[in-house]
């Protein structure tokens, strides 16, 4: 999809969240804490950025799952620092056709995800 004069943009918060809270990431494997489920519409496209907060005494590796459960395909993976206040985990990906953002961590529910969506209407 190209940026046009007509291109419209939205802020949206991520569809795992409530009212724009931080989603706790409870899962340890599989596939995952959902975060995000992107937009299916045609001509829609959305650029996706989370962030990841770190409540633990030890510093822990969070994978976000990228729409499926292949590693190293789908998967980004941080390690997030202890109390150190939000750390960028992803920025401004691309994403549609109802793709599903998950995560996991090596500990459950100490690790929390925030972020914003902006999506693009041709």
């Amino acid at each position: 999809m190209a940026v046009t004069p007509q291109t419209q943009f939205e802020v949206v918060q991520l569809s795992g969240g409530t009212n724009g809270r931080n989603i706790k990431v409870a899962a340890t494997s599989g596939t995952g804490t959902t975060i995000h489920t992107a937009t299916s519409t045609s001509g829609e496209l959305e650029r996706i950025t989370l962030y990841a907060v770190n409540s633990d005494s030890a510093d822990r590796k969070l994978t976000i799952k990228l729409g499926g459960t292949t590693d190293p395909d789908d998967f980004v993976e941080v390690t997030i620092s202890t109390e150190a206040g939000f750390t960028k985990v992803l920025e401004n990906v691309v994403l549609n056709g109802g793709v599903v953002v998950s995560a996991i961590c090596a500990s459950a529910n100490v690790v929390m995800i925030n972020g914003h969506v902006v999506r693009m209407k041709a």
